[in-house]
């Protein structure tokens, strides 16, 4: 297992190997001792179907940390750094993850997280550092012109809930 640093402080991509054979393959997907100062609360999984876009959501208070692996398919996975005191604040990482490339990613509290299914099929496992906060969660627009995030897509299906997401200039003035 490696653990590549990003230009976002503590935003970590983590390669596993995968191991194959005929009966089909084995990956490691997590070690604490690698990640010993997290601590993961609960863990939960998704599924999406191709062109499902979730995000860009973030809970303004009960921050969440998430480690991020896809058990099957592939997604486009881009996270928003929105701590008022890093030099990214306001930038966006994105990356491919897939059930193949044996990639999975670190989020740190503070950061916006969304993601586009690639694959018919999209199972993603999230280990997340602080329990879901239903009255404190909020979303911004995938595709909100100041962000610039260049999604594979144009069109992507989204919850009725995502289309309710609010602009970064409306996050700006409510919460910057």
């Amino acid at each position: 297992m490696k653990i590549k640093s990003t230009k976002f402080r503590d935003l970590k991509v983590i390669y596993s190997e995968i191991h194959t054979d005929t009966r089909g393959f084995f990956r490691e997907v997590f070690k604490k001792k690698k990640f010993n100062n997290k601590k993961f609360v609960f863990t939960c999984v998704s599924s999406s179907k191709k062109n499902v876009l979730r995000g860009m959501h973030l809970q303004t208070s009960f921050s969440q940390g998430k480690y991020l692996t896809v058990l099957k398919g592939e997604i486009f996975d881009v996270a928003i750094d929105l701590r008022k005191k890093s030099k990214t604040f306001g930038k966006h990482f994105k990356i491919k993850i897939s059930d193949s490339n044996g990639t999975s990613l670190y989020i740190p509290p503070g950061f916006a997280h969304g993601f586009l299914g690639l694959k018919k099929e999209n199972i993603i496992s999230y280990h997340c550092t602080n329990y879901r906060s239903k009255k404190n969660e909020i979303g911004l627009l995938w595709n909100d012109k100041d962000l610039n995030i260049k999604w594979p897509i144009t069109k992507p299906i989204t919850s009725l809930k995502d289309k309710k997401n609010i602009s970064f200039k409306d996050y700006m003035k409510k919460y910057g």
